[in-house]
């Protein structure tokens, strides 16, 4: 287990407060006009631009993160990345560094601010240019809300040994066969490749890297979702000392799922989706029943998935906000839905982009303090690479696409 000493972590027991609204809420803009507004953060870029991560400040402030290279995890010029969006501004900042390790690659990014108002970044290292060699960072600030560079006070490195990952792993792996039964094997996941690497300390305990934000549950305990290419599957890293340690959960081990996304159930449960790097072409869906812990069998959601990321939020009214590309081929797609029955059902949907050409995927989605949901997007045109950051609320949102189209939202 690692551990470091944090300063200021006095108060920080009132993390379950602060994350947890009551079950029945209401929504504070449940009579609201709709509202739509997105633009740009930052003009269209000829480098790679992706994987963002947002927040809203204290005051108000919207931060972006996110990387840009000239490539990805074989570029070692790749750096991490932010924007602020002042409180009451319709411009975003020039971009600003964050995060810039000499020599490797700075990927995937994910924000996060806890109930002591503090800024926590998460992104991996990639140490020897293949994502199987990820190392996951963090970074920790209590003054980022001025103009300039953010002013980190901690770095560290999470460093986790999943539990039961061998037996866990055997286990699922025959249970995802019986799945897969009649479908096309994927190359590279065969029970020979699975028999060589589980036993691997080294490969099982490197390779994990972030995606999506953490999630506190009620009892304020931090899950912070991870996920490695080495092996397709998910995995969970888990605080209950406001993050001055860290360990790891069981794998989800969907041997194609990754990029976990966590809801938590009124009744304490929690469901994670994740993107479906595999065969079946859906979101893909685990359960937990003791707080992120363990994780039961991978199965299939009834939401298409094209083999890219998927975000989510539990808004204050109780209801389930989903972001995807709902497709099974290409990101050109990129909507969102509304559930208000815990996943069982998505009865709203509505389209953040739907062109002929493009991507815009690997979304992150939060809630402002005004109900307004923020998503921040990869958005890949033929003429350059930028973020897109959409603003809206919920009746907006519950309007559905106009008959018979989904509007593409250009800036």
């Amino acid at each position: 287990m690692l551990r470091f000493v944090f300063l200021g972590l006095a108060g920080f027991g009132s993390l379950a407060a602060a994350a947890a609204e009551p079950a029945s809420a209401p929504a504070a803009n449940s009579t609201a006009a709709p509202s739509f507004a997105a633009e740009l953060v930052f003009p269209l870029h000829p480098q790679h631009n992706h994987a963002p991560g947002i927040v809203e400040c204290p005051n108000g402030d919207l931060l972006v993160s996110w990387y840009r290279g000239s490539g990805e995890r074989s570029a070692d010029d790749v750096a991490v990345l932010g924007a602020r969006k002042r409180a009451g501004q319709d411009r975003w900042t020039e971009s600003f560094p964050l995060v810039d390790t000499p020599g490797f690659p700075d990927c995937n990014t994910t924000l996060f601010i806890d109930a002591e108002q503090r800024l926590w970044l998460f992104w991996p290292v990639v140490l020897a240019n293949s994502w199987e060699s990820c190392l996951t960072q963090y970074r920790v600030s209590s003054d980022y809300q001025s103009a300039g560079p953010i002013r980190w006070s901690w770095q560290g490195s999470l460093f986790l040994k999943p539990k039961d990952f061998e037996s866990t792993m055997t286990r699922e792996f025959a249970r995802w066969q019986k799945q897969i039964a009649g479908l096309a094997l994927p190359e590279k996941v065969t029970a020979e490749f699975v028999r060589q690497k589980l036993g691997d300390k080294l490969g099982s305990r490197l390779g994990w890297q972030p995606r999506n934000k953490p999630t506190v549950l009620r009892s304020g305990r931090i899950l912070l979702p991870l996920y490695s290419d080495t092996f397709s599957a998910g995995l969970v890293a888990i605080s209950d000392d406001r993050g001055a340690t860290w360990r790891a959960s069981t794998p989800l081990a969907g041997f194609g799922s990754i990029q976990p996304t966590i809801f938590e159930k009124r009744d304490g449960n929690l469901v994670a989706y994740m993107r479906e790097n595999g065969v079946f072409d859906k979101i893909r869906v685990c359960e937990s029943t003791d707080g992120g812990e363990t994780w039961g069998t991978v199965t299939n959601s009834s939401l298409p998935n094209p083999g890219a990321g998927v975000d989510g939020v539990r808004l204050r009214d109780d209801r389930w906000c989903l972001v995807y590309n709902d497709q099974t081929n290409g990101r050109n797609s990129l909507a969102v839905s509304l559930s208000e029955d815990e996943g069982r059902t998505w009865k709203w949907t509505r389209h953040l982009e739907s062109a002929p050409a493009g991507s815009f995927h690997y979304p992150a989605v939060i809630q402002g303090r005004d109900d307004t949901i923020h998503v921040v997007y990869s958005y890949f045109v033929r003429e350059g690479k930028s973020m897109k950051h959409a603003a809206f609320n919920a009746p907006w949102l519950e309007q559905g696409d106009p008959p018979g189209e989904k509007r593409a939202r250009s800036p």
